[in-house]
Order: C-alpha cells, then sequence, then structure tokens
C-alpha cells in the first residue's frame, strides 16, 4: 500500500496522541483518579495506531487491553475524554448510561471490551457473520496479546472464521511478554503468526515498531476481507518496557525483569523513530512537530479537566444495564 502524506502525518498526529493519553492516564493512577489499574502503552502502541487509523468508520473494532485501547480508539476516532471519564469513575464515562455516549462509540464500530482476555476471538465471530450479512463490505478487527493467543476461544473462532470466509482481520500484538511469562517459556516456534497456518488462514509477520509496515500490513488484510476472501492473521512484533500493569511487579520468569535489554529494547521506540523518518524525508518540520505535540497536551488537558468536573457515577444499577439484556 503506499501512503500520501497527508496520511503519513496523520499517523504521526495519532501515535502522539496516543502517547500523550497514555501518559496522562499513568500519571492520573499514580495521582489516585482512577477508579481502576492500568496497564501502561510501554512503547507498544503503534500497533494499535497503525492498526486503526485508517479503519472505515462503521468496521468493527476490538481493541487490546494494553494502554486500555487508548491507542485503537484514538486512530479510530473516538473522542477519548469518555473513555478517560469513565477509567475515572465518572457519570460521563462511555458506560455511563447516556445513549448519546453510547451511540458515539457504538458509531465508531467500538462494540466493547472484556476484562475475560480471548473474549474477541469468539464475539468476532458473530460480529463478522453480521458483518457478512449486513453486504456492505465492513470488517472486524481484532487486537490481542501473545498471552491471549494461549486461550482455547482462539481456535474455535479461527475453525468458524475460516470456514465461513468471515470479514476478520486478527491482529496479535507480541510483545513477547504474557504478564509475567516470556514467549520463549510458552510457545515452542519463533512466531506465533505459525498458528494461524493450522486452519489455512494466511498470516504476515511486520514490524510492530514500524507504525507504517503494522498500517500497510492491516490495511492489505482488510481489503482482503472486503473482498471476501476470508481473515487474516497479523502478527506485529512489538516491545514492553514498562511492568505488566502500571506499580506491579516488574518480574519476568519468576525474576527481575534484565534491565540492560530493556535498555536495548529502548532503541526501538517507535515515536522518535517515526518522526526521524519524517523529517528526513521532508514530510514534516521540527515546527510542525512541536504544534501537533502541542495540540495533543492541550486536547490531554481539556479531557482531564472534562473528567474530573463530572459527577462521580454512585447509581449501582448502572451495573445491571451491561449484565442483562432488557
Amino acid at each position: 500500500m503506499k501512503f500520501s502524506k497527508k496520511d503519513l502525518i496523520k499517523l504521526y498526529t495519532n501515535l502522539v496522541r496516543a502517547r500523550t493519553f497514555d501518559m496522562l492516564c499513568t500519571r492520573l493512577l499514580a495521582e489516585g483518579k482512577f477508579v481502576s489499574f492500568y496497564h501502561e502503552g510501554a512503547w507498544g502502541d503503534a500497533a494499535g495506531v497503525g492498526t486503526a487509523t485508517f479503519l472505515r468508520k462503521d468496521d468493527i473494532l476490538y481493541p487490546h487491553h494494553r494502554a486500555h485501547g487508548f491507542p485503537h480508539m484514538i486512530g479510530k476516532g473516538v473522542d477519548p475524554k469518555y473513555y478517560l471519564a469513565e477509567h475515572c469513575g465518572r457519570a460521563t464515562g462511555c458506560c455511563s448510561g447516556v445513549g448519546t455516549v453510547h451511540a458515539l462509540f457504538e458509531e465508531y464500530g467500538i462494540l466493547g471490551q472484556s476484562a475475560i482476555l480471548g473474549a474477541q476471538f469468539t464475539v468476532s465471530v458473530g460480529w463478522g457473520l453480521a458483518a457478512k450479512k449486513n453486504g456492505t463490505g465492513q470488517v472486524v478487527v481484532a487486537s490481542f496479546g501473545d498471552g491471549t493467543l494461549a486461550r482455547g476461544t482462539w481456535h474455535e473462532g479461527a475453525n468458524v472464521a475460516v470456514l465461513w470466509k468471515l470479514p476478520i482481520v486478527y491482529v496479535l500484538e507480541n510483545n513477547g511478554i504474557a504478564q509475567y511469562v516470556s514467549l520463549e517459556k510458552a510457545y515452542p516456534l519463533k512466531d506465533m503468526a505459525s498458528l494461524a497456518a493450522g486452519y489455512g488462514m494466511p498470516a504476515v509477520v511486520v514490524d510492530g515498531q514500524d507504525i507504517v509496515a503494522v498500517a500497510e500490513a492491516v490495511g492489505e488484510a482488510v481489503k482482503r476481507a472486503r473482498q471476501g476472501k476470508g481473515p487474516t492473521f497479523v502478527e506485529c512484533k512489538t516491545i514492553r518496557v514498562t511492568s505488566h500493569g502500571y506499580g506491579s511487579p516488574h518480574m519476568v520468569d519468576g525474576e527481575q525483569r534484565d534491565m540492560n535489554m530493556v535498555e536495548e529494547l529502548k532503541k526501538r521506540e517507535p515515536l522518535s523513530m517515526y518522526e526521524k523518518n519524517l523529517l528526513k524525508q521532508g514530510i514534516i518540520t521540527k515546527e510542525d512537530i512541536e504544534e501537533i505535540a502541542k495540540a495533543a497536551k492541550e486536547e490531554a488537558a481539556a479531557a482531564e479537566k472534562f473528567a474530573m468536573e463530572s459527577p462521580i457515577q454512585e447509581d449501582a444499577s448502572i451495573l445491571d444495564q451491561y449484565l442483562y439484556a432488557e
């Protein structure tokens, strides 16, 4: 795929915005303003932004739990302030029961997530079947991590998706660590994309730190799905330079993580790498970079203000609305 100058700048802008919100979420959690935990983006955010930025508005997206899906939602076009408000337990959050907020997320194809990792493999089959029946070229994109791929639901979903040629794109964000277990201790092969071959599903492995490579691979897979050729598996080799969740032990395989290795991984930080490439190609200037960063900080500040000034959600009956169908 070829991207225009405008497309490349859009990718960069969304990555800056996603990184800014990731840092904001980490700070708000540390300040005790979150009512939940938070899994930092940890410099693996290029995969989410690259996956979502060029999807159609009506395409269905299941965001990854890393950075709580902010890179994916920002890439898709959703206003992140409502999602931030939800993390702060505010009544204006996306699970507030407010119809306009629900409509906003549904309008952008964000139909929800689950605390049970692996749910995306089966619900995506349902969404994919509905998309196929709609006959509008709508595509489902399911994002997940290497640990999640160990769930049996993957095999159930993949089998049906291929049999029925459902328009699904599976995007693995493989940072090499499933919570506290390294990939080497959990999987015998180099690429987890090998799992797709067992179902006759085409797969591609890309550098998840290269946002353009991700966008290209996902774009080709989406194109194939729209043509009625069925699902594709995209494995993005990404990194994680922090602990699993903010404040949790920074351990792998029962030991403290090797910080020398972490420092090596930091050399693959996606935002700075992409920024250098854009400058080298003359696509953006240093002035553009400053303006984009300023706008992202202003957006994050406005979202924080919105969340902090919103009333706290005190109506416990709201939980019933998300447990039971009427």
